[in-house]
């Protein structure tokens, strides 16, 4: 027992020194095992849906399922905790119906992931489907500002890069930066980005042979100050072709040497990351080998 104790204690050490990893795991059979299906694929971060995101009806949470949920994160040692919204969510519309049901499954997304003490929310930029780029993002963030103002609470609103197909917004760095300046100054503080490495491949940016460039541009065009989150994918489209598939760490058209030139950059260091890599049979034993790619990657770069 006091082995254990003494490991479990230098495992905390070793987290506390690293930035947290984690990956999307599911809630199934109650949000409260949640976290330790996270710690048992090698996280100390976990992303979850607080419900369906292909459905517009949602879950009640109550108080009681809430409160477990957060004595197990604290019990799995959990750093980081992260919502993703539903896929249903187009805050950019100009279809008023299709628009007044995101508002309120977002206000309700919002509500559900303060109640349950969630650092983030990650959300699209959306999609424009009017034709106007610009009115749609400034749309965008009149929608989620509106949505904060209105739920009080510590989780933060995270805005996710693309990978730019169909109308999708969020693409290009600039257009995160016209929608982040568009956000009332009240409510900034709650507001950032989530850097999804698969998204931002697939749309044009080269990180396979330049990830440094690539956080240049990013600190050029949106700044630094607003990234609190990767999204850590490979990406079976090749660069350039706008497609949203995500491949295993490693296994890509990233690779797994940009991975760890990119996430020892110091800059970034101690930004959480977040895997949505392919489960397949057994989701935590795929989980456990794309977090130890990336902790292996990261340790050799950093020791080199």
């Amino acid at each position: 027992m006091l082995e254990e104790a003494m490991n479990q204690r230098q495992d905390g050490r070793r987290d506390m020194d690293r930035a947290p990893l984690g990956s999307h795991v599911s809630t199934t059979g109650g949000l409260s095992l949640a976290p330790g299906r996270a710690r048992e694929s090698g996280g100390d971060a976990l992303q979850i849906f607080t419900s369906s995101p292909q459905r517009w009806a949602s879950s009640e949470i109550d108080d009681g399922a809430a409160s477990e949920f957060r004595a197990a994160i604290a019990e799995h040692g959990i750093r980081t905790t992260v919502a993703h919204d539903s896929y249903l969510i187009n805050l950019a519309t100009h279809k008023s119906e299709l628009l007044s049901r995101s508002r309120a499954a977002f206000r309700a997304e919002l509500e559900r992931s303060c109640l349950l003490g969630l650092d983030y929310l990650v959300t699209h930029p959306g999609n424009a489907t009017g034709g106007d780029r610009v009115e749609a993002l400034r749309q965008n963030a009149r929608a989620v500002a509106e949505a904060i103002e209105a739920v009080p609470g510590t989780t933060t609103v995270l805005f996710e890069t693309t990978a730019g197909s169909g109308t999708a917004l969020g693409w290009r760095f600039p257009e995160l930066s016209v929608l982040l300046d568009a956000v009332p100054a009240g409510v900034a503080d709650r507001i950032g980005v989530c850097f999804d490495t698969a998204h931002v491949y697939a749309a044009g940016y080269d990180l396979r042979n330049d990830p440094t460039e690539i956080l240049d541009r990013f600190e050029r065009e949106i700044g630094l100050d607003r990234l609190r989150l990767f999204h850590l994918n490979d990406s079976v489209g090749e660069l350039a072709s706008r497609r949203d598939r995500h491949a295993e760490i490693g296994e890509g058209e990233i690779g797994i040497a940009a991975f760890a030139e990119f996430l020892t950059d110091p800059r970034v260091s101690g930004i959480p990351g977040i895997i949505e890599t392919p489960k397949g049979d057994d989701p935590i034993a795929s989980d456990r080998r794309n977090l130890d790619r990336l902790r292996t990657a990261i340790q050799d770069a950093g020791s080199a």
